[in-house]
């Protein structure tokens, strides 16, 4: 049989098919649909999701927290922030929400402030690495003194400004500006930014630790290199 005519009886079948079968051939046609994980923009904020709430009765804690201007003096002022955190048991997951990594345990205050310069080499999180972050980085500095539960380096922490606003970020650093004992955050300015404006230089927001990125969503530029 020639050719032109063996794939014109093909074309016919396909076509007869396609009108008794609409379901069967839509679904054999249909391209896949794009994994939930290749949306994912961890360059941005999220939102822990309207059913999740920071609920007032759930208690309030006193947090020793060390501001650090942001004009480059080194005085650190030393205040006391009402910080509230949740108590009691939490669901640590938050399910329905596409770029959201798995939580591993319950939010606790943290201040956070902001930092760039010569400040982000160097991380001390590695004996040498040869990378930097920079100010559109998503990393942080850890207090480096007396937080004795605070996360290893290299873990990832989900920061929340109330419940509308969540970032993820790496542990890279140590903060030695930041008072000893403080539960202290230290961001890159592009961290910071998602979360609140850079003029507000700091406050006091909810912070839980997070199972890292699949090696298949890392985004070198933002986290540095994989371990």
């Amino acid at each position: 049989m020639p050719r032109p005519i063996a794939i014109f009886i093909v074309y016919l079948f396909f076509m007869s098919f396609t009108s008794y079968f609409p379901g069967v051939a839509s679904s054999i046609l249909r391209l896949p649909d794009s994994s939930p994980t290749q949306s994912r923009d961890f360059r941005r904020a999220h939102s822990l999701g309207d059913s999740y709430n920071f609920d007032p009765r759930d208690g309030w804690t006193t947090l020793n927290a060390t501001y650090i201007p942001q004009n480059g003096s080194s005085t650190l002022q030393s205040r006391s922030n009402e910080v509230k955190s949740k108590s009691g048991n939490e669901k640590f997951a938050v399910s329905g929400i596409a770029n959201s990594l798995k939580a591993l345990s319950e939010f606790v205050g943290v201040t956070i402030t902001w930092y760039t310069g010569h400040d982000l080499l160097n991380p001390s999180c590695w004996a040498n690495s040869g990378w930097s972050p920079t100010d559109e980085s998503f990393v942080c500095a850890l207090t480096l003194d007396g937080w004795e539960t605070k996360p290893k380096c290299f873990d990832f922490l989900e920061l929340c400004n109330k419940d509308k606003k969540c970032v993820y970020v790496r542990v890279v650093d140590s903060c030695a500006g930041c008072a000893v004992g403080s539960k202290h955050v230290d961001l890159t300015q592009a961290a910071f930014k998602q979360l609140a404006s850079l003029d507000e230089g700091t406050l006091t927001i909810q912070m839980r630790l997070t199972a890292a990125p699949r090696k298949a969503l890392w985004i070198y530029d933002i986290w540095g290199p994989w371990v």
